[in-house]
């Protein structure tokens, strides 16, 4: 059995770690992105298309545009629907996308011919987009009976909507965020990917307890928060505070096993819970605190996370910090609990399992 993944990028490598879960199971399986990933992970079959990035400036710049028509949130004003369906916003953006669209044909074309991207068996299309907006190459796939899946990771579905026709003629629909199993009637949960045993694990706790926080967008995990009342509790508690921001992907990682609490998010303005980031640091047996909704703790009654909330912070994390036998507890805790829900083997048995379902294996 062959497989395609089609996506903008490998954002936090998962692609890599689907392809290596197929070819265990014996099939092939390849990946095509648009463009590079920041974080330089690999590109797989990567177009390097024009006109679109996920830099810094590219997302400013949306965002302002988005405003003009959607209000001060912009870009991240989420949309009503079930599903959402995505549209465009002015004619001016209607004009962009088209024009883009027959740019990006000279170099998505000559790449489905030179890599038979017809021939696969299935297509995973990752953040519900194809290489146009149009919908123009699912609708060959459609011609050819092939089978079609889309994975929704949080922004694509909240505040931009699904494509209709990849919509209409996708057979399986995955999130690993809770909150999007409300935003579309057909939906499947996943635990994302991740290679648990990629770290050596350690429990000890350093002599002067290290926080961190790793923000890849301040507002989606309620920095203005968190941030001064780490700082507070450097002053009055003698912790470290460490804020991991703008570092190369591999600098990251490396300073984030050094620490024994990290902080993912609060008010749960990107989605429910955590995501790569905790799953991440729950793999090198560090103590996770995050904001839990109640449908959250309900879904994941075993979980290692400390829950917090804006205003519980402070008071948590100073009792926290006073108790190292509990911040050993959940690091202990953490490990095992990853290894059951997130590791990669684990994952790919989910999605097999929803394959047989639909007659595809």
């Amino acid at each position: 059995m062959k497989i395609l993944y089609i996506s903008p990028e490998n954002t936090v490598n998962t692609l890599t770690l689907w392809k290596m879960a197929h070819e265990e199971m014996g099939n092939k399986c390849e990946f095509i992105t648009l463009f590079k990933s920041r974080n330089n992970f690999d590109p797989g079959i990567c177009l390097d298309l024009p006109l679109i990035t996920s830099r810094s400036w590219y997302m400013f710049w949306r965002h302002k545009y988005y405003q003009l028509y959607r209000g001060s949130l912009g870009d991240y004003k989420q949309k009503d629907g079930y599903p959402p369906l995505w549209e465009t916003n002015s004619k001016l953006e209607e004009y962009f996308i088209r024009f883009r669209d027959w740019i990006w044909k000279f170099y998505v074309e000559p790449a489905i011919k030179n890599n038979n991207l017809l021939d696969y068996d299935i297509y995973h299309f990752e953040w519900g987009l194809e290489f146009y907006r149009d919908c123009r190459f699912v609708e060959r796939l459609i011609n050819l009976d092939k089978a079609i899946s889309c994975t929704y990771h949080g922004q694509d579905l909240r505040t931009r909507g699904v494509l209709k026709t990849l919509n209409d003629a996708s057979q399986l629909n995955i999130t690993s965020e809770l909150d999007l199993m409300d935003k579309h009637p057909m939906m499947k949960y996943m635990f994302l990917p991740y290679d648990t045993n990629h770290f050596s694990k350690n429990i000890k706790v350093n002599d002067t307890i290290r926080i961190c926080h790793a923000p890849t967008n301040r507002y989606y995990k309620g920095s203005e928060t968190i941030i001064p009342i780490c700082e507070r509790l450097v002053k009055e508690k003698g912790v470290e505070f460490i804020l991991i921001e703008n570092k190369p992907f591999n600098e990251t990682q490396k300073i984030k096993r050094t620490c024994d609490i990290l902080i993912d998010q609060v008010h749960n303005r990107g989605g429910w819970g955590y995501g790569m980031n905790s799953v991440e640091a729950l793999s090198m047996g560090i103590c996770c605190v995050t904001e839990l909704p109640p449908e959250y703790i309900t879904f994941i009654s075993d979980h290692p996370f400390i829950n917090v909330d804006g205003d519980s912070l402070y008071n948590i994390l100073s009792e926290l910090i006073t108790n190292k036998d509990k911040i050993i507890e959940h690091k202990k805790k953490s490990i095992t609990w990853v290894n059951k829900y997130h590791n990669y083997i684990n994952t790919s048995s989910v999605l097999y399992s929803y394959y047989k379902n639909l007659g595809w294996v």
